[in-house]
């Protein structure tokens, strides 16, 4: 078992144990979040070709993810599902270059109980990313993917408590990671990672069910 499905099975049992155990779980909540992410560092340096770098040029893109998690008073546990497009710069990636994030992260929250209609928050999580990266086009361009290399991921944001059982989430994060690429058909001895690094603004809203709330 991969670490990446080893730490879906250790969440997926965390979140069962604390919802079990409701006399200490605060609330548990879904939520959905659409996401502006802006790369920085070397992903986001143009090159002249695309083997200058494999995953460099990146631009700013969005994307979508979904959020599970169970409050603990002022802990909590979280776990979130990422899908980000980002477009490339021409020089790097020819014409109508593309890369396309997906993956998933795991963490805690710490959120200071305040009696008011907002709660900020903290959050630091691992990440378990992967990458395919479009060169000169859909149909005929070249393609890279990456393995699925551990990240992380820390961030602040707020709930903003609406009416009944709605919330929205508005929240920043950085998302670190370094990730080999690949391309089919073409062997690259001792392929070195590519630190692939960005920033999200995420505006999510989250559902707590009824049965979720303080008891």
């Amino acid at each position: 078992m991969t670490p990446y499905h080893r730490a879906l099975v250790a969440l997926t049992m965390l979140l069962i144990m604390c919802s079990a155990h409701s006399s200490h779980a605060q609330s548990f909540s879904i939520g959905l979040r659409g996401t502006g992410a802006f790369p920085t560092g070397a992903f986001a340096e143009t090159g002249a070709t695309p083997n200058d770098a494999l995953i460099k040029g990146a631009k700013s893109g969005f994307g979508y993810g979904l959020d599970l998690g169970v409050s603990l008073g002022m802990f909590g546990v979280y776990a979130g599902f990422d899908r980000i497009n980002f477009d490339c710069e021409t020089s790097s990636c020819t014409n109508n270059g593309e890369f396309k994030l997906q993956g998933v992260s795991v963490g805690a929250k710490l959120m200071p109980n305040m009696m008011t209609r907002f709660r900020p928050f903290l959050k630091g999580g691992v990440t378990f990313n992967t990458l395919e990266g479009v060169y000169g086009g859909n149909s005929s361009g070249n393609r890279l993917t990456t393995d699925r290399a551990p990240g992380y991921e820390i961030g602040i944001g707020g709930n903003i408590a609406l009416a009944g059982m709605l919330a929205l989430t508005p929240q920043l994060r950085y998302v670190g990671q370094n990730l080999k690429a690949t391309i089919p058909g073409v062997s690259v001895p001792n392929t070195p990672s590519n630190g692939v690094n960005y920033f999200t603004f995420d505006l999510g809203l989250s559902f707590t069910p009824p049965y979720g709330g303080v008891r």
